[in-house]
């Protein structure tokens, strides 16, 4: 086993994480502490240097080739800076990557977290053996990164692939960017708890509220309902299907990847979702379309910090186009 091995950092505004990632994706070493996030970028940034010192003592003997960082939106990740990240206060540019390679000695690669973990998954999870897919994590909010001919989609200022801001619809709530309709908007795992704590209420003897313990139902909680065949919860999940399946269209259209891979925790229920998601995306979209799967990610919480892991462990910072066998994907039976 090669000694080598790259220091990974998902920087989240509830918690920071970091990884010793070796090149088949493996996870050597691992540690997290709640991000400072209210405390401005000098704390964090130490919270950043002293969990890289814990991680590294957990496995000394490895050679460490660099630092890759997933960090919220949005960034420049080609120069490395923070422009500023609404689940971090006071970071406003700040030239994260310039200021780690200073203080821990590595170079210092900074990447889009949905991006680093559209690149993990990718590399080593659900999209392997593709050229291209799409991303789409569905929790919190809804966002997700591009992999096309085997790099991330950056375009201008490394802002390309915001798929939570597409408009699909004119109704229902604002968004937190101020717009109506917004995908993230309409079909995230808080839309969907929305939509359920709309539809009962506390101590009224649903499934729903039993879950909940009487407390603020969630888009998890609603899965769960499901899965316990309760008749609310499953028409609540039929229409979250639907509206995923409407944005899922769009992306197919815009991108056409040999697959569409869905994380977060509302992807738990994506087997319950699957047969609306399709139906949807057979009405909708045009017919070459309509053969793209629709699966769920392999690397759960892990696959930002893999993917930001091999910006470093891939010389060109993408991961090279598997080549180790048949592909399970349509058109790409040779591997490449």
């Amino acid at each position: 086993m090669s000694n080598e091995a790259a220091l990974a950092i998902d920087l989240g505004g509830t918690e920071l994480r970091a990884a010793l990632v070796d090149r088949d994706g493996k996870i050597l070493a691992f540690a997290a502490v709640p991000t400072q996030a209210q405390a401005g970028p000098e704390v964090v940034i130490g919270q950043i240097e002293a969990l890289a010192a814990t991680i590294h003592a957990e496995a000394p003997a490895l050679a460490i080739l660099g630092v890759g960082v997933g960090a919220p939106g949005p960034l420049d990740p080609l120069a490395g800076i923070a422009v500023g990240p609404p689940t971090l206060a006071g970071w406003l540019d700040v030239p994260l990557a310039d200021i780690l390679e200073r203080r821990l000695g590595l170079p210092v690669r900074l990447e889009n977290d949905a991006n680093a973990a559209a690149l993990g998954e990718w590399r080593f999870g659900a999209g392997h053996g593709a050229r291209s897919l799409v991303f789409v994590t569905v929790s919190t909010g809804i966002g997700g990164g591009v992999v096309v001919d085997g790099r991330i989609l950056h375009a201008r200022r490394g802002l390309a692939a915001e798929i939570g801001h597409m408009t699909i619809t004119n109704e229902g709530e604002r968004c937190i960017c101020g717009v109506v309709g917004c995908f993230e908007a309409i079909a995230s795992g808080t839309a969907l708890g929305r939509r359920a704590n709309a539809a009962t209420s506390a101590f009224d003897g649903s499934t729903l509220r039993r879950l909940s313990a009487n407390g603020e139902v969630t888009g998890r909680h609603v899965v769960d309902a499901a899965r316990l065949q309760d008749d609310l919860a499953l028409a609540l999940l039929e229409e979250e299907a639907r509206w995923l399946g409407v944005g899922f269209t769009n992306l197919l259209h815009l991108y056409s990847p040999d697959v569409l891979v869905v994380g977060g925790g509302i992807a738990n229920g994506l087997d319950l979702m699957a047969p609306a998601i399709e139906a949807t995306i057979r009405q909708r979209a045009m017919r070459a379309y309509r053969d793209v799967p629709v699966v769920q990610a392999q690397l759960g919480r892990h696959a930002g910090l893999i993917g930001a892991a091999s910006l470093v462990l891939f010389a060109d910072g993408t991961a090279r186009l598997p080549v180790d066998g048949p592909s399970r994907y349509p058109g790409h039976e040779d591997g490449h």
